[in-house]
């Protein structure tokens, strides 16, 4: 092992609204929240998620490599119809192009970055 997760940073250019939408949507609760950066960290003081603002920030595009996505975060849950109208009500948007396979959906956070939606069915894991 060369080391562990430590945080996912994600550039926005409001860090504590979008914090507020990956905090529902990943149920982890919001440790530090000012107006350069918020933090979202689970229990056990690991696996956090850092918003930081970039004040010229430009959204990715789904499939655009003029804007890339530059990363995107997945998703498990158990039951993607059930899932996908609370993610819609906190202000995601289902990308053009998802075709909405069983156990697999593309969406876009409220300022652009692409997150997807799984389900047990779409993960395969190598022998």
């Amino acid at each position: 092992m060369i080391g562990r997760l430590f945080s996912l940073v994600m550039d926005c250019p409001d860090p504590s609204e979008l914090a507020g939408f990956y905090e529902v949507l990943l149920s982890l609760p919001r440790v530090v929240d000012t107006t350069e950066y918020a933090v979202l960290q689970n229990t056990t003081g690991t696996e956090s998620v850092t918003f930081q603002r970039v004040d010229d920030f430009r959204a990715p595009r789904w499939r655009d490599p003029e804007r890339p996505a530059q990363m995107h975060v997945d998703v498990m849950v158990d039951d993607l119809d059930l899932a996908e109208p609370k993610v819609l009500a906190l202000g995601a948007t289902l990308l053009e192009g998802s075709d909405k396979p069983i156990g697999y959906r593309v969406y876009a956070d409220p300022v652009g970055h692409p997150f997807c939606l799984l389900t047990r069915e779409s993960v395969t894991l190598s022998d």
